[in-house]
């Protein structure tokens, strides 16, 4: 049965009343499990890191991955044990604990979109935050850096259905014409062909583009023919099988070239990403 008022697409007026963020979120809700993540990313030009938290009921992981472009290094790992504080999610400050990682970054402000969009019997909401400026130190054996720049904040939760498979890409960059720009892309979770969670910033003003298809890994393209193409760099792979829950997960930092919704692009950082979850 529909769920009445989705999708839905904020900030605004008339939210759905549902259980949402920040809210009180039952573990279970009609048969399906609550499902929620926190993923920030910072897209510099000789280094970009990531760190995540993700829960699936009553299971969660936390993992983090480290390009640094300059040296021609990558670090990443994945936190599996229950209340691990490897990467810690407080509002705008983003902590890293990890082997061969430490970092301490603060997150600016950045304009946000909201999304509610149906999926299965369920529904997913989700609040992007793409262009976000973030500072901070990073320390690796043989390198301690001051880092400032642009990345994303993506929190998500809902109780997708259980089946779910998507490609997702973030990042930022420069237009031809020297405005900022910074992108959502996303296809197969809350797409909707309105109010949906795609978004585009130009000078921190985001606009929602029409729907857009994925060639795997490699590009983006646009509805009036625009296409963003990719090249990969740091790659994180991971295949889980808990019998339950299952997931096959790829995520790759890289460089973007080309036109994003039409608008020509002059340089441009970030992810790409597959996921396909039984959940």
């Amino acid at each position: 049965m529909p769920i009445s008022g989705i999708p839905w697409r904020g900030p605004g007026e008339d939210r759905p009343s549902l259980p949402l963020p920040p809210g009180p979120m039952p573990l279970r809700r009609d048969g399906g499990l609550r499902k929620r993540w926190r993923y920030v990313g910072f897209y510099g030009e000789t280094l970009m890191l990531c760190a995540a938290r993700a829960e699936v009921g009553p299971f969660g992981q936390s993992f983090w991955v480290l390009w640094d472009r300059e040296r021609g290094r990558e670090l990443a790992h994945t936190a599996l044990r229950p209340g691990s504080r490897e990467v810690v999610l407080d509002g705008p400050r983003l902590l890293i604990d990890g082997p061969g990682l430490h970092a301490d970054l603060r997150l600016g402000e950045a304009e946000p979109i909201e999304a509610i969009c149906p999926s299965g019997d369920g529904w997913g909401w989700t609040r992007k935050r793409a262009g976000v400026p973030i500072e901070g130190v990073v320390e690796t054996p043989g390198l301690r850096a001051r880092v400032e720049g642009f990345g994303v904040d993506d929190e998500s939760a809902g109780y997708q259905a259980r089946h779910t498979s998507w490609h997702w890409s973030a990042g930022v960059g420069t237009t031809a014409d020297g405005s900022a720009l910074a992108w959502n892309l996303v296809e197969g979770i809350n797409d909707p062909p309105e109010r949906s969670e795609r978004a585009v910033w130009v000078d921190g003003v985001p606009h929602e583009p029409a729907p857009v298809t994925f060639d795997g890994l490699e590009s983006v393209r646009f509805a009036a023919g625009s296409r963003l193409d990719f090249e990969g760099g740091a790659e994180r792979v991971r295949d889980d099988n808990f019998l339950l829950v299952r997931s096959t997960y790829r995520h790759r930092f890289g460089t973007f070239s080309g036109t994003v919704d039409g608008i020509d692009l002059a340089d441009g950082r970030g992810v790409m990403e597959s996921h396909t979850a039984l959940w």
